[in-house]
């Protein structure tokens, strides 16, 4: 059953040229008219998903939810625990822009319930945070994270690299400035030039060049040596952590657990059933004002599919997958899973591993995550 609430706020000052989020700008928006729909559409969830099990986090992502008003936010949250109940220790993490107007928010944000927020500081250069389109500075934004510090017990921040020309000694510097702040998580996203946003088409214009695998991978084995080094081991990819602070709602993704999803574009996945809500703010509001919910598509899943989805981001995690667990859970054989003679070939190459029946990427592998699920996954079970 669903344990996990994911609310979307869709809304940003400014479009970032790196994102394809559904982040949308808006010059005025109607709180009372949120706030009315939001609720709508969580009280529709709790009716579907029909579990009298409490909620292990929260998470309020976009967009920029650090634009939203904290009595929004403590109502939000109210209403999640009347519905649910929360469990002891339940984890309510807020993502948030580093700029002093959004920190002047954090101490109200903290007596609404959030206890753990994540900052999107993305660079500590003020050029490179120009370049990414950002409108805060590196000034405001090491500023805001000990703001952060003295009003939430845990604290993220969300770095981009591998850039245009970036090289091993200028993330090297950046990186152990950004580990100084002393967070207790770090995500470290290379930057990738997705195809609907601003760089892709600056990318096809020529007015930059992406950095090469190469190089790429050679910042992915840095950043790796100095998380470890600094005890933020990598326990996903791109995301480093104290050991104990990972992150708990992203875990209920990585290993496939079920979860509720409300907001424009927000997604879920309960009872064997993906949702997706409707991704621009306006049809979403009509979507629940005619329906008393914003769901665009619910559709059922069947099991070879869920086995997929759950391989496919189980994979991204250091602690592997259990090829047996999942072929219990989905009722398929483990043969059926993974392509054993191709995870034999990765093995000898030092990109996989595997122990009885968990299998994993090593840190070798990591950089080639995509290509490597290609090749493991088997190729009907993703048809499938």
């Amino acid at each position: 059953m669903a344990r996990a609430l994911y609310i979307h706020w869709p809304f940003c000052l400014a479009k970032c040229p790196y994102c394809d989020f559904n982040s949308h700008v808006r010059q005025t928006t109607d709180v009372t008219l949120w706030e009315t729909a939001l609720l709508a559409d969580m009280r529709h969830e709790h009716g579907e998903v029909c579990s009298d099990e409490p909620l292990t986090s929260i998470f309020f992502g976009g967009g920029t939810p650090s634009l939203m008003p904290p009595a929004l936010v403590s109502t939000l949250l109210g209403e999640a625990e009347r519905l649910w109940g929360f469990e002891p220790g339940i984890e309510i993490t807020l993502e948030a822009n580093p700029s002093s107007v959004e920190a002047a928010k954090f101490a109200e944000l903290a007596l609404a319930g959030v206890n753990r927020v994540s900052l999107g500081v993305q660079s500590l250069r003020d050029d490179v945070l120009r370049f990414l389109g950002r409108l805060h500075g590196a000034d405001e934004a090491v500023k805001a994270v000990e703001v952060a510090q003295s009003h939430f017990s845990r604290v993220s921040i969300d770095l981009i690299y591998a850039r245009p020309e970036q090289s091993e000694n200028d993330w090297s510097m950046e990186l152990a400035e950004a580990l100084a702040l002393g967070t207790d998580h770090m995500s470290l996203y290379q930057l990738t030039i997705e195809p609907t946003t601003r760089f892709a088409t600056d990318v096809r214009r020529g007015i930059f060049d992406p950095l090469d695998d190469d190089n790429a991978a050679d910042l992915f084995a840095l950043t790796r040596s100095m998380t470890d080094a600094a005890g933020l081991p990598a326990y996903e990819v791109s995301n480093h952590a104290r050991p104990g602070q990972e992150s708990r709602h992203n875990l209920t993704y990585w290993r496939y657990q079920d979860y509720i999803g409300i907001g424009p574009g927000a997604h879920g996945r309960r009872r064997n059933e993906a949702t997706v809500r409707h991704k621009k703010p306006e049809n979403y509001l009509s979507a629940v004002a005619d329906h008393s919910h914003g769901i665009a598509e619910a559709r059922m899943l069947d099991r070879r599919e869920q086995a997929s989805e759950a391989l496919l981001m189980g994979l991204r995690l250091d602690e592997g997958i259990d090829l047996a667990a999942i072929g219990g859970r989905f009722d398929v054989t483990t043969s059926s899973l993974i392509d054993v003679s191709k995870m034999a070939l990765y093995r000898n190459l030092g990109l996989v591993w595997s122990r009885e029946e968990k299998i994993g990427v090593t840190p070798q592998g990591m950089p080639l995550l995509d290509a490597l699920l290609g090749e493991l996954v088997q190729a009907d079970l993703v048809a499938s």
